[in-house]
């Protein structure tokens, strides 16, 4: 191979961040039409809808990634989260300000995971499936959180000091939840595979009631695509 196509090969490797939700299973459906290696990271925080790791790891067979690692990573002291403490309830109405199931920092311990992976496999690109249209209001989210990570992570690495730039990529960013679910049916996302509920039953039902449930439902309602999603009721 030549060292032009080595270097192609290098920066056409990307990681991503894969919950098994419908956001981040898109972000990998993306990143897959425009050629990208993919190699796929799931995080077992504690979360109490954990359940969610077996749906991330159907979407990567699914998506015949180059490699999907679950990463262990205790969480659960962090108790001021709703998705961390069981006793804390999940809201089941929209509310002002940030929610309840905000977890302290966790797009930054989790893209910080991406961000090693990637060093050491020689890759530049990390995709997460943040979006600041439909979502919940956390802050790490907006793409000024996305701009000052990457500024950080081209200074904190070695891969960044020696020139080589590190990209954050957010294709979903400005997208409504409704254009998300129309271009994920475009490159062959699989929603019943993919689960976005905060309180799963233990059969893996959505609540239909939470956040991420409310605005999943209307994705698809917006949409005007049949919802594939086992909901309780």
């Amino acid at each position: 191979i030549s060292l032009f196509g080595a270097i192609f090969l290098v920066s056409k490797k990307a990681i991503i961040l894969l919950s098994g939700g419908l956001d981040s299973a898109t972000a990998l459906a993306i990143a897959i039409s425009e050629g990208y290696s993919c190699y796929a990271m799931s995080i077992d925080y504690g979360q109490r809808h954990n359940i969610e790791l077996i749906a991330a790891k159907k979407i990567a067979t699914l998506f015949k990634v180059e490699e999907f690692k679950i990463v262990n990573l205790d969480l659960s002291w962090l108790n001021s989260s709703a998705l961390t403490n069981n006793t804390i309830k999940i809201p089941e109405h929209s509310s002002k300000g940030i929610p309840v199931t905000y977890v302290p920092a966790r797009n930054t311990i989790l893209m910080s995971l991406a961000l090693a992976w990637a060093e050491n496999i020689d890759c530049r690109n990390i995709f997460i499936g943040v979006n600041a249209v439909d979502y919940s209001g956390y802050p790490d989210c907006r793409q000024e959180y996305i701009d000052s990570f990457q500024k950080m992570a081209n200074l904190a690495t070695k891969t960044g000091v020696e020139g080589s730039e590190i990209k954050i990529h957010t294709p979903l960013i400005n997208l409504s939840k409704a254009d998300i679910v129309t271009k994920g049916k475009k490159l062959g996302v699989d929603y019943s595979m993919t689960i976005s509920c905060y309180q799963p039953s233990p059969k893996g039902l959505s609540c239909a009631k939470c956040d991420s449930c409310r605005l999943r439902k209307k994705g698809f309602q917006d949409a005007r695509i049949i919802d594939p999603t086992s909901y309780i009721n």
